[in-house]
């Protein structure tokens, strides 16, 4: 989860202007194509994150519920107990339901801290699937402006290049270009504002998943077994 995580930020914050200067360089839409493609087959591997996690927090939410509803009646009945006269019983019940409260409490924890982590990674497929519509509208213009440059690099081999270059206005190429530029610019600008608190929310699920695969790496070592779903 958190190498997908670090790879979708790295997708996310990647610089638009260095790969559209690639494409142009190379007059090929293929490095750009391929940045696409990453990005859709990241998108997928993410949703099927969100869905997993989603999952647990539905699991580890329902144990949550079963736990403390048992333990409500446990101390129903250890004040029955209690006024019967029958301490034995209350104090072997009291012991029980300290255990099921703890229990609860574990799965409580455990819910909370996968619904934050579920939350996040929400918010990350929003970021993503702006950057994959952005990515995606920006391509035609991109497609054109390798065409055009393409063409006048055409007409001035040729024999006739005086006059084809004369349809080939360098305004026209240097308008489309601009366009892209500014097009990135709000697209970074839009990006710097969206992901400010996002970026920060996704390095502490990180950082507690980390923290937390090394706790359960101490749990197998030392034999004992923590509280899970």
């Amino acid at each position: 989860m958190a190498s997908l995580i670090s790879k979708i930020q790295t997708l996310i914050n990647a610089n638009l202007h260095s790969i559209v200067d690639r494409a142009l360089e190379r007059n090929s839409l293929r490095v750009y194509d391929e940045y696409l493609r990453q990005i859709e087959n990241n998108l997928e591997a993410l949703e099927d994150s969100i869905a997993t996690v989603g999952g647990t927090v539905k699991t580890l939410k329902r144990k949550h519920e079963e736990k403390a509803s048992e333990a409500e009646k446990m101390d129903y009945n250890i004040d029955n107990l209690i006024v019967q006269g029958r301490d034995e019983l209350a104090q072997a019940a009291q012991s029980k339901l300290n255990i099921t409260q703890e229990v609860a409490q574990d799965y409580h924890e455990q819910w909370q801290i996968q619904e934050q982590q579920y939350k996040s990674l929400l918010d990350l497929r929003i970021q993503l699937q702006q950057r994959l519509i952005f990515i995606n509208q920006q391509r035609d213009k991109l497609q054109d402006l390798i065409e055009l440059t393409e063409a006048k690099k055409i007409a001035t081999a040729s024999i006739g290049g005086l006059n084809q270059l004369a349809e080939i206005d360098d305004a026209q190429i240097n308008s489309v270009a601009d366009r892209i530029r500014a097009d990135l610019d709000r697209e970074d600008a839009r990006l710097e504002l969206a992901t400010s608190n996002l970026s920060i929310e996704v390095e502490r699920v990180v950082q507690d998943e980390e923290i937390r695969s090394q706790l359960e790496e101490r749990r197998q070592r030392l034999g004992v077994r923590g509280a899970g779903p």
